[in-house]
C-alpha cells in the first residue's frame, strides 16, 4: 500500500515562555528562560524551589469560568493550545468529514492537582463528599475527550501515557493514522500540569530534580554541572493532515512529518541504558521510516533533560547513529528554557522543531557554560543560529525505557518533500 504524505498545517502551544506557539518560538529565539521561583504554592518547606510555570494566562477568559472550574489545569492548557492549532490551520469545519479527524493527546500524570485536592477534602469531610467532577477531572484521557467534544472531532480519540515520551508518541501515532489511511487529519500533542507539592515532592525524592535556586543554573542540559531537571508545565498541539487534503483546501504547510519510531530500552524503570542502545535503535528506525540517511539530517532537538544520566546516554546514542558526523551536527535542548514538560515535552518540542524547519533557524541551549567531555556535541550554545534546516529529528526518552523519535522535513513550493 502506498504510504500517504503527512504535513503539519496548524500549531498551538502554551509554555513557560509564551502563551501561544509563536510567542513561545519568539521567546526561545531570544533565549528567554521560563524558570523562576514556584508561585503555585509555598515551596519554602521543600528542597526544590524552582519550576517553569505558565505565566499571565487568563484561563477563565479563554474557556469561561463555569467550564474551567470543571477541568484540571492540564486539560485547560490542552484546550487552549488545541484551539490555537485549529484556528491556525484555517480549517472550515463545515467542509470536512468530522469522522475522518481524530485526537491523540498525551499526559504523563493527568490531573495530579485535582487528585491531591480531592484527597485532602476526603480526609477532612469524608470520601463520599469528594467532587462529582473528581474522576473526569483527573483521568489522563480527559484532555483528548474535551478537545474532541469542543471541535466535534469524531475519529479515533485516545491518550498515550508513556511518561516523558508521551507527547512524541501522540504525534507519531497520529502520523501513522493518517499515513496509513485511517484518518485525513489528526489533532495531536500533549499537556501537563504537575507543578504541585506532591508532584515536586515525588520527583525530589527520586533525586531527579535540580535543587539549584539559580534559574540560570538549574536546567543546563549537556553542561558538566547539570544536576537534575526542572519541572515545567504547558501544552503543545499540532494539526497533522494528509498532503492532498491540505493542498485541496489551500492550507499553509509548516513542514512534513516524515518518519516516526518508538521502542523500549527494557533496561531500567527510570534510568536510560548507559550506552543509549534503545535510543540508537529508535533514531535509526525513525530515519529509515522517513527514508532519510544520517548525512541528510540538519539538526537534532535532543531530549536533553539536564540529568547526569540522560544527557550522557543520549550523547552516546547520537554518536553511534551519526558517527563522525556527530561532531558537526547541531543539537540543542529547548528544555533549557521551558524546563521539562513531561508528557507535553515531546509535543511542545515538535511544535518548536517544525517552526525551526520552516524558518531555517536553530534554537539555543541557554545557560551552557561548562563543557562536559562526555557530552561533546555542538549544543548550539546560548544563542540562536541561522542554518538551513532540511531535516530535523526530535528525541523523547521516558521513564519506563520508552523512546520516541520524530523526523520532520522541509517542503518546497511545489509541496513535495525537499531533501
Amino acid at each position: 500500500m502506498t504510504k500517504r504524505i503527512v504535513v503539519i498545517t496548524g500549531v498551538g502551544a502554551v509554555t513557560p515562555v509564551g502563551n501561544t506557539a509563536q510567542e513561545s518560538f519568539a521567546a526561545a529565539l531570544q533565549g528567554e528562560c521560563g524558570i523562576a521561583p514556584i508561585s503555585a504554592y509555598d515551596a519554602s518547606a521543600q528542597r526544590v524551589k524552582l519550576a517553569a510555570e505558565v505565566k499571565n494566562l487568563d484561563i477563565e477568559a479563554k474557556l469561561g469560568r463555569r467550564e474551567a472550574k470543571r477541568m484540571d489545569r492540564f486539560t485547560q492548557l490542552a484546550l487552549i493550545a488545541a484551539a490555537e492549532a485549529m484556528a491556525d490551520s484555517g480549517l472550515n469545519m463545515d467542509e470536512v468529514d468530522r469522522s475522518r479527524i481524530g485526537v491523540l493527546v498525551s499526559s504523563g500524570i493527568g490531573g495530579l492537582g485535582t487528585i491531591a485536592a480531592e484527597h485532602g477534602k476526603g480526609l477532612d469531610k469524608g470520601f463520599d463528599r469528594v467532587s462529582a467532577h473528581f474522576i473526569p477531572m483527573s483521568i489522563s484521557n480527559m484532555a483528548a475527550g474535551h478537545i474532541a467534544i469542543a471541535h466535534g472531532l469524531q475519529g479515533m480519540c485516545s491518550c498515550p501515557v508513556t511518561a516523558c515520551a508521551g507527547g512524541s508518541n501522540a504525534v507519531g501515532d497520529a502520523f501513522r493514522q493518517i499515513r496509513d489511511g485511517y484518518a485525513d487529519m489528526m489533532l495531536c500533542g500533549g499537556a501537563e500540569a504537575a507543578i504541585t507539592q506532591l508532584g515536586i515532592g515525588g520527583f525530589t525524592s527520586m533525586k531527579a530534580l535540580s535543587e539549584s535556586e539559580d534559574p540560570n543554573r538549574a536546567s543546563i542540559p549537556f553542561d558538566a554541572e547539570r544536576n537534575g531537571f526542572v519541572m515545567g508545565e504547558g501544552a503543545g498541539m499540532l494539526l497533522l493532515e494528509e498532503y492532498e487534503h491540505a493542498k485541496a483546501r489551500g492550507a499553509k504547510i509548516y513542514c512534513e512529518l516524515a518518519g516516526y519510531a518508538a521502542n523500549c530500552d527494557a533496561y531500567h524503570i527510570t534510568a536510560p541504558h548507559p550506552e543509549g542502545q534503545g535510543a540508537v535503535a529508535c533514531m535509526r528506525q525513525a530515519l529509515a521510516d522517513a527514508g532519510v540517511a544520517p548525512d541528510e539530517v540538519s539538526y537534532i532537538n535532543a531530549h536533553g533533560t539536564s540529568t547526569p544520566l540522560n544527557d550522557k546516554a543520549e550523547t552516546a546514542a547520537i554518536k553511534q547513529v551519526f558517527g563522525g558526523l556527530a561532531a558537526k551536527l547541531p543539537v540543542s535542548s529547548t528544555k533549557s528554557m521551558t524546563g521539562h514538560l513531561l508528557g507535553a515535552a515531546g509535543a511542545v518540542e515538535a511544535v518548536l522543531t517544525a517552526l525551526m524547519v520552516q524558518n531555517d533557524v536553530l534554537l539555543p541551549t541557554i545557560n551552557y557554560s561548562v563543557p562536559d567531555a562526555e557530552c561533546a556535541l555542538d549544543v548550539v550554545a546560548n544563542e540562536a543560529r541561522s542554518a538551513e534546516v532540511k531535516v530535523a529529528i526530535s528525541n523523547s526518552l521516558g521513564f519506563g525505557g520508552h523512546n520516541a523519535v520524530l523526523v520532520l522535513r522541509k517542503f518546497n513550493e511545489q509541496g513535495r518533500a525537499d531533501v
